[in-house]
């Protein structure tokens, strides 16, 4: 018995491109949204931390969550007008992996790098 290999792919052979693997805009906001809500829990439990609390940390994670609200609002906006998943910088798609993990990420992982 002999079996014949193809040297010529079919279609159904061909794996999909990767920007196929993108999010789709209902999985990125529901992605920002949860990231919203997590944020927005830690903002509370931060007001509610007792006096024995060091204010100068509090202030600081105030601000770094309050940056990351920021940055999530932003998301949404680059949802809206299509640019989302995007990298800001060289314009390449952002895999999918580094969205699913930070999904307000502006950066693909080597533009991100450059900029420090």
């Amino acid at each position: 018995m002999s079996f014949e290999s193809s040297d010529t792919a079919t279609s159904s052979d061909v794996a999909p491109p990767v920007a196929a693997a993108r999010l789709t805009a209902h999985e990125a906001r529901q992605r920002l949204e949860h990231e919203r809500g997590s944020r927005l829990t830690q903002l509370r439990a931060l007001d509610e931390a007792g006096p024995e609390t060091d204010e100068h940390l509090k202030a600081t994670q105030r601000e770094a969550l309050e940056r990351v609200l920021g940055e999530i609002d932003a998301a949404f906006g680059r949802v809206q007008d299509g640019s989302y998943g995007t990298c800001m910088s060289c314009a390449k798609p952002i895999p999918a992996e580094r969205l699913e993990i930070l999904p307000y990420v502006r950066f693909c992982v080597a533009c991100q790098r450059r900029a420090g």
